[in-house]
């Protein structure tokens, strides 16, 4: 590897005890050292740039203070967490970053003893490190269990709810409040450093734990009188009343890069107090690479890039993305009906939204990281007649599961639920791939269920979904780019659970459901050559599912096929029940479902993934001929005999 960074102290980091032997006053040299190797890394792989560039000092303040891996230190959401890779052991692999049989670029149980959360959706880092800490106390085990959370995270409901039990059982321990978008207060410079040193202090807490006692002999009333009256007192100067209401000792807001602030606060707080605490500090997203720090939206997530000039390694589309139609159609369609509103969750535009809120912004509502508070507003909104387009990555859905149950299907609410993401999702690997949407929607009593096999089915899908006013409707539409079929003018509105024939045979069916057509038209081209005259059709409905269509090819040909890009339990599954309800695998019908392998599949290249589930060109003939109990190179030679 050549023109890598000078790191002359950071060589002398394998793991975090190491840091012991550092003195403090060179860790402002290692910071720069341990950005500078970041940004190298990152620049060759791609991957979340911004967010680990804030943690740098915190990072290093944080092993240098505590002993880890046995003090249990948890990163939300886990994008954040490149610099703590490079510290605990795993420099010499961080140009593997999401690259296949490389790094995660999450933090992940599996990969190490300094990971002792798997993370990569947000708003867990409480609930799992207050898990964590009970189970200490339980066992009798001494030790700190340290939480980072920021980078919106706290705009989940979960990061609430684990705050106020954490209050309540009055475990020990520590939250850090990584505030990098000055969300909630800003530093106020060396006054605030010097009362977070203080008021993390032993003679401060001393004297506060001294207090609590004397005022506990007044009675209980008096008591919480007075205690809350000293602590709305301090939360003037410091900012933490509403952290002190819940229970949390709070410290800050102080500056998150500044690692003579940092140090002393963090072992006051080791060495003093029981009990929650909770640090307020504040940092920078991008710190220290002027790109990033001058659009830190931009470089959240990243392509490979120049490391001088900032510029991103893009390949040239070959035809627009799935998110970029879906956002200009969702325009498109807005501007022709005044009751069509978005609604995101912390992903303008990763979802396409943020071009529909260019146009419409009064039309247009980001919640904020709230899944679940998402999908309830979007319902309400359904019952005064307007009509939301939910919009979530497939895995993100996940999280408002039971409010799609109880709040819109049961009610018959026309939310409308543009899915994105759905499959395979490449170098984000196994925690963002869309694998379930299908089988948790499609269980659903009245929910309509679509896919698009393509960039105009999904023009298609957006104005069928903002016609449709008889209950929930989705749409799902994978990352990347279409294939670049021609795309009409506007969308059309299809014929609830009606899809279509692509090519007409004899004895082969493949029926697709979603954006492995194209792989399916191929597998027929394959399959011909072999002397398999093989029909090709594009379901577009999970539900309500095509019957005439599924019973036409039943009835017409030898084998039946279903090919998707979701797990057991979608549409394959509901086409087989159709099968056995109807008789219609009595006569000898060799019917297959082709889905996702049964596994959580590790990061790799979207063909490789494609390739090892056998969703790809390949595996669909190789079905094909197991289904027939016979072979290529068989079938060949029987066509010569």
């Amino acid at each position: 590897m050549t023109n890598l960074p000078a790191t002359p102290l950071l060589d002398t980091v394998r793991i975090p005890s190491d840091l012991k032997n550092i003195d403090d006053k060179q860790l402002p040299q290692l910071a720069e050292e341990l950005r500078a190797e970041m940004i190298d890394a990152v620049s060759r792989t791609g991957g979340h740039l911004g967010a680990g560039l804030g943690v740098v000092e915190l990072t290093i303040a944080i092993h240098k203070v505590f002993d880890t891996p046995h003090d249990r230190l948890i990163f939300d959401v886990g994008h954040q967490c490149y610099p703590h890779k490079i510290l605990t052991g795993r420099r010499d692999r961080i140009r593997t970053l999401r690259q296949e049989d490389g790094l995660s670029g999450f933090t992940k149980r599996d990969e190490s003893p300094y990971d002792p959360f798997g993370a990569a959706h947000s708003s867990t880092s409480i609930s799992a490190g207050l898990g964590m800490a009970v189970a200490s106390e339980m066992t009798g085990t001494r030790r700190n269990v340290i939480s980072v959370i920021g980078d919106g995270a706290m705009s989940a409901g979960m990061a609430y709810e684990a705050l106020n039990n954490a209050g309540a059982l009055d475990a020990r321990l520590i939250v850090i409040l990584n505030d990098n978008d000055m969300s909630i207060a800003p530093p106020t410079g060396a006054m605030s450093a010097y009362l977070a040193r203080m008021a993390s202090g032993r003679t401060y807490m001393g004297f506060r734990e001294a207090g609590k006692k004397l005022t506990a002999y007044l009675g209980k009333n008096i008591d919480r009188a007075i205690t809350r009256a000293v602590e709305h007192a301090r939360g003037y100067v410091t900012g933490g009343t509403m952290f002190e209401e819940l229970g949390f000792y709070h410290i800050g807001p102080i500056d998150g890069h500044n690692l003579e602030h940092l140090l002393p606060v963090l072992r006051n707080v080791r060495d003093n107090g029981d009990g929650p605490v909770l640090i307020h500090v504040v940092t920078q997203k991008g710190k220290g690479y002027a790109p990033a720090e001058a659009a830190a939206d931009k470089y959240h997530g990243v392509n490979k890039f120049d490391v001088i000039t900032g510029a991103q390694a893009k390949a040239k589309p070959n035809a627009p993305s799935y998110t970029a139609v879906f956002g200009e159609t969702l325009t498109q369609e807005g501007a022709l009906d005044d009751k069509i509103v978005a609604v995101t969750a912390a992903m303008p535009s990763g979802t396409g939204v943020d071009k529909f809120a260019k146009a419409f912004p009064g039309r247009t509502f980001d919640v904020g990281i709230a899944e679940q508070h998402a999908v309830t507003f979007s319902a309400g909104m359904a019952t005064e007649g307007m009509k939301p387009f939910c919009a979530l990555y497939s895995t993100f859905l996940q999280r408002g599961y039971d409010q799609v149950v109880h709040d819109v299907a049961i009610q018959r609410l026309p939310v409308r639920f543009p899915i994105d993401r759905a499959g395979f999702v490449g170098a984000d690997g196994a925690t963002h791939a869309g694998s379930f949407d299908t089988a948790y929607l499609a269980c659903l009593p009245g929910f309509v269920v679509m896919a698009a096999a393509d960039e105009a089915e999904l023009k298609h899908m957006v104005r069928t979904a903002a016609a449709y006013d008889e209950g929930p409707i989705s749409f799902r539409y994978p990352r990347g780019e279409g294939v670049g079929v021609e795309m009409p003018e506007r969308g059309q509105i299809l014929e609830i659970g009606k899809g279509r024939i692509m090519r007409e045979g004899t004895k082969v069916a493949l029926l697709s459901f979603g954006t492995r057509l194209a792989e399916c038209l191929l597998a027929a081209e394959d399959l011909e050559v072999a002397g398999l005259s093989t029909t090709v059709a594009d379901a577009r409905f999970a539900k309500p599912l095509d019957h005439e269509l599924i019973r036409q090819l039943a009835q017409h040909h030898e084998v039946l096929i279903t090919i998707e890009e979701g797990s057991v339990g979608g549409f394959g599954s509901h086409v087989l029940q159709f099968l056995s309800t109807e008789g219609l695998l009595d006569g000898g019908l060799k019917a297959r479902s082709m889905v996702m392998p049964d596994i959580f599949m590790d990061h790799a290249a979207p063909a490789t993934m494609y390739a090892r589930a056998g969703l790809d060109r390949k595996g669909i003939v190789d079905t094909v001929f197991g289904a027939l109990s016979t072979s290529r190179a068989k079938l060949d030679a029987s066509r010569v005999l």
